[in-house]
């Protein structure tokens, strides 16, 4: 959606629910930023120059701090939609922040604005793009990992990337049409834009392929296991740690507090082979793998997965983890 729709809509909620009024000087771009946005309420008024974002996630946090700083804290962040976790955190951070519903949160010297009082609106999706389906985010991953698998034919392509045959040419087709595939001549592609689109594979990620993954959620029948999770005897093949635990694995330097697996073995294996007990609560969440071709990478899923565990969980910890992750393993990549 186009940054000047995202602020006529956030503007447009926000003056039919309540009694402020703003404003959008579009003239006023202030080092790279989208414009400023003037609000009022009585005799009171705040100009405040603004970053538009399409979706605002917990992942894009470490990079609006920065922008902010930048900024010298005076900035604010208009987005079509807000993740709840990343609205919390941008509120203790102090951000403001307006969403194309109307909600809002303001907290300048005396003044104090928090409406949280409609739900996000709904995603526009691009008709007839079949790229980024449930079988298509499965591709992606895949070619993320594996660019030159591309231009291999069809039938191979959807044997290594688990697709029916069928899906392949309209999955690659969705990729032209978004901009992420450069032909370099009639039969070769490769990969463009490469960020762009593992932030738009994030997104279908965790809101269409990863609950569908999802087994179930347990804690250890006894707890010291949790403690001693490095000894667990994970089934080689079979499963694979993913998330904190492999976060950890790869960088030594998290701490988890969370363990995920991503698995091959039945919610009852787990439950017999790693004394796992189901609780809603439970600190070690489970999930279907769902990629073909392994990296040499043993017991632990491929970086890229990790890092995108963790960028999406708004942790500040498992944030500054993602970045560790990124610059080692993926940078020279993407």
């Amino acid at each position: 959606m186009a940054p000047e729709r995202i602020i006529s809509l956030a503007i447009e909620n926000l003056e039919k629910n309540t009694p402020l009024r703003a404003k959008w000087l579009n003239h006023k771009r202030l080092n790279g930023l989208s414009g400023t946005v003037a609000i009022s309420y009585k005799d009171d008024k705040l100009e405040l120059p603004v970053e538009i974002m399409q979706d605002f996630r917990a992942s894009h946090l470490l990079q609006l701090e920065k922008l902010v700083k930048e900024h010298k804290g005076n900035i604010m962040l208009v987005a079509y939609r807000i993740e709840p976790n990343a609205k919390k955190e941008l509120r203790d951070l102090d951000i403001p922040y307006l969403e194309s519903n109307g909600n809002l949160f303001i907290h300048h010297k005396k003044l104090l604005f928090w409406l949280e009082h409609s739900k996000p609106l709904k995603q526009e999706k691009s008709l007839g793009n079949r790229a980024f389906t449930k079988t298509g985010l499965r591709a992606i991953f895949h070619f993320l990992r594996f660019e030159e698998d591309i231009n291999l034919p069809y039938r191979t392509i959807a044997e290594i990337t688990g697709t029916a045959l069928g899906n392949v040419p309209n999955i690659l087709k969705g990729l032209k049409e978004q901009g992420f595939l450069l032909p370099l001549n009639k039969k070769v592609y490769k990969l463009q834009n490469k960020k762009e689109l593992l932030n738009r594979w994030i997104i279908g990620y965790q809101q269409d392929l990863k609950p569908s993954l999802h087994i179930g959620t347990f804690r250890f029948l006894k707890p010291e296991d949790f403690t001693n999770w490095k000894q667990l005897p994970l089934k080689s093949g079979h499963s694979w740690w993913g998330g904190e635990a492999g976060a950890d694995l790869y960088t030594n330097y998290l701490q988890p507090e969370i363990l995920t697996i991503y698995t091959l073995e039945s919610r009852s294996e787990l439950i017999k082979n790693y004394r796992l007990i189901p609780d809603s609560k439970g600190n070690v969440h489970a999930y279907e793998k769902f990629w073909t071709k392994d990296e040499e990478y043993k017991n632990i899923v491929s970086p890229l997965l990790v890092y995108v565990d963790l960028m999406s969980t708004g942790d500040r910890r498992c944030l500054e983890t993602a970045e560790k992750i990124y610059h080692e393993f993926l940078q020279d990549k993407l």
